[in-house]
């Protein structure tokens, strides 16, 4: 099952996920995401993902790249990105 939960906390846009993120679900979270008025405003908290695709490991190292701040970022998520985004 997969979720995402919005709140705001000091002006900034707290996106907690939980659950499995697939590559289907990707587009739901850039559009949200997309909503925001900065990336530098927005985080993303990994805490409670039990799951993630290599097509959302990506998403999430280039969500990244561009300054969006991940907290809770589970260890083989961190390592993944590490190593390339999930790449092949």
């Amino acid at each position: 099952m997969f979720k995402i939960q919005k709140r705001e906390s000091k002006g900034f846009g707290i996106f907690a996920i939980s659950g499995r993120i697939e590559e289907e679900h990707l587009p739901d979270l850039q559009r949200l995401l997309q909503g925001e008025v900065t990336d530098a405003d927005i985080t993303i908290d990994l805490g409670e993902v039990t799951l993630a695709g290599r097509e959302a490991v990506r998403f999430l190292a280039v969500s990244e790249a561009q300054g969006i701040t991940l907290t809770n970022c589970p260890p083989y998520i961190r390592l993944w990105i590490k190593q390339g985004g999930g790449k092949p």
